[in-house]
């Protein structure tokens, strides 16, 4: 009768090998030292592998050598770069830095913000599509902002849509009417009025060029038929200075940014821009309420990859992201700050996107804006 072959249990391979002993699999089996290994090899005897558990001696050993190995870790392994278009202070960095604060807590690993504005966004929007889609670099996008740009700015060499994949929608970020305190207008209509009685000669401060805090202002004077003298700036942090010192007299800007000084007696407000109230305001009238009809300027928020950041690593983040925004505590704070948390998949994160993108298509021609 034929006698059967031994195997070796503790061997990884000897299934497939059906080897005659223990001594022949070990020499067959690649990632078994040689049998000359003495006690100074950095790598322990096959001996010894075998005697604790072939598995986990060799798993144990290809990690002492650095040796490649898909269990020995799960992403994130460092840190990561979240790239917002906008400076400190505004509302696209104080949610982006709440975010990170979060997203820091749920993967074990720092989540780094970085500023890079200029240009209506566009600028930060080409850092983050040119940054390596390894699952270590993310862009937080002021969507409406982006969406606006993106007809604003023909010739960019990036786009939203086309250099990202979509991960999850954040938040809508209220913008709010501010007035300096100088401004004889306690409603919206008296505002009109006063812009009417003043027509072209008031100056507004915006963000930029191309932002939403420029385009809320001149659908305002589109909707109202009055006109004003645009003052851009680079980021709300810049604008807000002279909106206070009273050189210019109004501004669109978010609650985030504006609070401390509406709270100081040092700004007004007068309407929200979005199509609903915010929770933090709820006696605040939309500009519609107020005497606009039809005007809306939603500010949504969401988080993006570049372009072939693994599937595996966006879902992921994906998941990180929908319990950030499920912590009470978050959401209490991103309120505090005018915010509303609006959680939605990368589904809808693209459905959003698309859609914004053509409703502003229709506002900035129907207004006539250039750059």
């Amino acid at each position: 009768m034929h006698k059967p072959k031994k195997q070796c249990h503790d061997c990884m391979q000897c299934s497939a090998h059906n080897v005659n002993n223990e001594e022949t699999c070990m020499q067959s089996n690649p990632f078994f030292p040689p049998a000359s290994s003495s006690p100074s090899d950095p790598m322990p005897s096959r001996r010894s592998l075998l005697r604790h558990g072939g598995g986990l001696a060799l798993a144990a050993a290809m990690a002492s050598l650095g040796l490649p190995a898909h269990a020995q870790s799960r992403y994130p392994t460092r840190p990561l770069r979240m790239v917002i278009a906008f400076p400190p202070a505004g509302a696209t960095d104080i949610l982006a830095r709440i975010i990170a604060q979060g997203m820091t807590s749920q993967l074990g690993q720092s989540v780094v913000v970085e500023n890079k504005p200029g240009a209506g966004g566009m600028i930060g929007l080409d850092a983050g599509a040119k940054a390596p889609a390894d699952g270590y670099n993310l862009f937080l996008c002021a969507l409406t902002n982006q969406a606006i740009a993106g007809h604003l700015y023909p010739k960019a060499t990036s786009d939203i849509t086309r250099d990202f994949e979509p991960i999850a929608l954040l938040a809508n970020g209220a913008h709010i009417l501010n007035v300096h305190p100088s401004v004889p207008a306690k409603t919206l209509p008296e505002f009109i009025t006063w812009l009417k009685a003043n027509d072209g000669k008031i100056n507004y401060a915006s963000q930029g060029n191309g932002t939403l805090s420029h385009l809320e202002a001149e659908l305002l004077q589109q909707r109202a038929g009055v006109t004003a003298v645009h003052v851009p700036y680079r980021g709300s942090s810049q604008a807000l200075p002279d909106l206070i010192s009273g050189k210019v007299s109004f501004m669109f800007d978010s609650v985030a940014a504006s609070q401390p000084f509406v709270k100081t007696g040092q700004l007004r407000q007068l309407a929200v821009a979005t199509s609903k109230r915010v929770p933090i305001y709820p006696d605040l009238p939309t500009v519609a309420e107020a005497g606009l009809p039809g005007y809306d300027a939603d500010n949504w928020f969401g988080l993006y990859a570049p372009k072939g950041t693994p599937a595996d690593v966006r879902a992921r983040l994906g998941e990180v992201l929908e319990k950030v925004l499920a912590d009470a505590a978050v959401i209490d704070s991103l309120q505090q700050k005018g915010y509303v948390v609006t959680y939605g998949d990368a589904r809808r994160l693209a459905t959003v996107t698309a859609s914004d993108r053509a409703k502003w298509g229709t506002v900035i021609k129907t207004a006539n804006v250039s750059l």
